[in-house]
């Protein structure tokens, strides 16, 4: 099977999928507040497509800012975490218990705590988002073969320029693979507190207006943001994709 039948078969699969769909609606007589078909979906959107656009521009700056945080806040701990065993054993496992903790269940707390909307939205994204940059590029780091290290050492290296010059670069795929997971948290993560903000009126974001549409019982348009939502998680990951391939290409022909 050649490449571009391959690169194709999404595609199509997505046309059946969306023409069986619409089939369905259309043969059952499906109301649209039960189940709208692709087409009433796409008429919602563009009778509503600025108010959905600017919707989902407020849901992407709450998310690029997020994950810009959430990197450095994990590459730093992570570097601290390779400088320092005793670092690394007091900070970890509060890192996991973060992790785990259900994001919906401290947003609200958060939004009460930081009192500035765009700010909590922010905080419960990196939240999300943080772990997989930590986790990644702390194994990165700490899987720098030891004989290139022994070799630094004996060449004088101090530990800065071990850091800069072998671990960090040797870590560089771990740490991408992490961002690309961390991309799609962060949308995660945004989404959910302005679900959590939305209910409590404030008026930002896609999530806000998923609910403003579930109230009217516009569901067309539920499905609207839906669709804009995963189609902005698709574009987070295949540009976090292409930047993961593009940086690798350079460091391996370099």
């Amino acid at each position: 099977m050649s490449k571009s039948v391959e690169r194709l078969a999404p595609y199509v699969f997505g046309l059946i999928a969306l023409g069986a769909w619409q089939g369905l609606v259309w043969a059952l007589d499906v109301p649209s507040y039960v189940l709208p078909g692709p087409i009433a979906i796409v008429q919602a959107y563009l009778d509503g497509h600025q108010v959905l656009n600017q919707a989902l521009l407020s849901t992407l700056s709450v998310t690029f800012v997020a994950l810009v945080a959430a990197t450095a806040i994990g590459v730093a701990l992570a570097v601290a975490m390779a400088a320092s065993p005793l670092f690394r054993a007091a900070i970890q496992p509060w890192a996991v218990i973060l992790q785990v903790t259900p994001i919906v269940a401290i947003a609200p707390f958060i939004i009460i705590w930081v009192n500035q909307p765009f700010l909590a939205l922010v905080v419960c994204a990196v939240i999300m988002a943080f772990f997989p940059i930590l986790s990644n590029t702390a194994a990165g780091l700490a899987s720098t073969p030891p004989e290139l290290r022994d070799l630094f050492r004996l060449n004088g290296a101090t530990r800065w320029q071990t850091l800069t010059l072998l671990s960090l670069p040797a870590a560089l795929p771990s740490f991408l693979t992490g961002l690309r997971v961390s991309g799609t948290l962060a949308l995660v993560g945004a989404v959910v507190a302005e679900f959590v903000a939305g209910s409590g009126g404030f008026a930002s974001g896609l999530a806000y207006r998923i609910i403003e549409a579930s109230y009217r019982l516009e569901i067309p348009r539920m499905f609207a943001a839906l669709v804009l939502l995963g189609l902005s998680g698709i574009v987070i990951y295949a540009a976090l994709g292409w930047l993961e391939a593009a940086l690798l290409r350079r460091r391996d022909g370099a």
